[in-house]
């Protein structure tokens, strides 16, 4: 395993008017990620997502928890750790005033990169970024900005990436290309442990994936094995009646949830259930004013385990 973490915690304490408030961020949070996996944190903003990844690259200790990252213990060796990873925050932290091929030539030279200056012009050109290198970073659109971020993080060939919400502000053709670029570290055995609140993201990405909601794990596994314990398909219904629809419906479904003003009904093999829901529906005179058939999506084990929307509360 790249990474081994048990029970992380971490409490922040700030002053105020109202006086000392105490937060607490992450509440025992259990991970792991193996070689050359894409490993997702997913979950509402402030659910404790930024927080875990500080700490598992040393950059915030934990105030409960062990761990062991990239071979190194995460309390008692944090310099080796650091040396075995790269970091991308959500900003990136590209600098307005120097040129790409500047700023990835003294990352590389921090980290003692052997042949500094070859490393850097094959990272700039990982990334497509040979024709902007020599531009200052003010100038760089969002998507080369992003993209800046991960040679920074990557010139030194780390064995494991962590990316912290790495497409927030890109629009949806450079949320493609960086995705794609994503995937490709895969390929090349780089472990990536990224943090993200986008769904569809976490399902087109990651290999495993914990969804967390304040501070604790609710769910675990891959996309795929997430929504097949929840069910299949969903029936997503807006009904006159929804107190009389829910009683109708729940002898078709594994479960059948509202949620805010549309019933969701989880079952298997939605698409023949179907036309029996709508006849018992009828026959108890609920009128219905909208009905969809879908696949279960991760807002769904969300909503399952939390009993909110993802997209609501992100």
């Amino acid at each position: 395993m790249i990474i081994d973490a048990h029970g992380l915690r971490k409490t922040f304490t700030t002053r105020t008017r109202k006086g000392v408030q105490t937060v607490e961020a992450v509440r025992g949070i259990d991970l792991t990620v193996g070689k050359g996996e894409i490993f997702g944190v997913l979950g509402p903003n402030g659910a404790g997502k930024t927080t875990t990844v500080r700490m598992l690259a040393t950059l915030i200790v934990p105030d409960a928890g062990e761990a062991t990252v990239a071979g190194h213990d995460l309390r008692k060796e944090p310099g080796a750790v650091r040396r075995r990873l790269g970091y991308v925050s959500q900003t990136g932290g590209v600098e307005d005033g120097t040129s790409p091929r500047a700023q990835v030539m003294l990352a590389a030279r921090l980290h003692g990169v052997p042949d500094p200056a070859r490393r850097t012009q094959e990272a700039l050109a990982a990334f497509d970024l040979t024709g902007v290198a020599d531009r200052p970073g003010r100038t760089l659109s969002g998507g080369q900005r992003r993209r800046v971020a991960l040679a920074l993080g990557l010139v030194h060939a780390p064995a494991l990436l962590f990316l912290d919400e790495p497409t927030t502000g890109l629009d949806p053709h450079n949320r493609a290309n960086l995705w794609d670029r994503i995937q490709r570290l895969r390929e090349s055995g780089t472990g990536v442990l990224l943090t993200t609140h986008y769904l569809e993201e976490a399902d087109a990405l990651c290999d495993r994936l914990i969804i967390v909601d304040q501070g604790v794990v609710v769910a675990e596994g891959t996309p795929a094995e997430l929504k097949r314990r929840l069910a299949g398909d969903v029936v997503t219904l807006r009904v006159g009646d929804a107190a009389t629809a829910r009683e109708v419906l729940a002898p078709f479904a594994e479960e059948v949830r509202l949620d805010g003003d549309a019933l969701r009904a989880y079952l298997d093999d939605g698409e023949h259930r179907l036309p029996a829901m709508l006849r018992a529906l009828e026959e108890q005179n609920v009128p219905i004013r909208s009905i969809s058939l879908d696949r279960a999506t991760l807002d769904d084990v969300f909503l399952a385990k939390t009993g909110r929307s993802l997209r609501d509360a992100a």
